[in-house]
């Protein structure tokens, strides 16, 4: 994918240990893709394994939005595809989409805010400045992709 496009973060068949009574992939795996997505994202940002036990520092998950828009079901191969919406010095907010691999439709979809942590603390920390010049160009990279249809959604029933 071109340099401005989301990130390809996490591709995978759906297992069939993953899949409910009605064929379809369990809600909570889901969640497990988005999160297997996630710890890419933070090997891309500089917070992988060997980043993280050097700085003691890591991602924490402050919220997740979880959209369920499709079937998916065993042995389907799909992809994680992650845009980078919004930083600050601590904080990230990603956007998560579920495809078919190679296909443009989306499955599922999940906004999520982290946080980054000293373990020490546990507290919140500042990026460390290699980190956050990552973020930083992936952030330059990421501006000028459409705002996704499933960011900034709210569950209410009217009245």
């Amino acid at each position: 994918m071109p340099s401005n496009a989301p990130l390809t973060t996490y591709q995978t068949p759906i297992l069939a240990e993953w899949v409910d009574y009605n064929g379809h992939l369990r809600d909570a795996f889901y969640l497990l893709l988005f999160s297997y997505a996630t710890d890419a994202f933070m090997d891309h940002i500089g917070l992988d394994s060997s980043g993280r036990k050097a700085s003691g520092h890591s991602l924490f998950t402050l919220e997740c939005h979880l959209n369920y828009l499709h079937e998916v079901k065993q042995g389907e191969a799909v992809e994680v595809r992650t845009q980078l919406l919004a930083h600050d010095r601590k904080r990230l907010q990603l956007y998560h989409s579920l495809h078919r691999a190679g296909q443009d439709e989306a499955l599922a979809a999940s906004e999520q805010m982290l946080l980054h942590v000293e373990l020490a603390g546990p507290r919140s920390a500042p990026f460390a400045a290699p980190v956050l010049a990552r973020i930083e160009a992936l952030a330059e990279t990421h501006r000028a992709l459409p705002r996704p249809a499933y960011v900034g959604r709210v569950i209410g029933l009217p009245g």
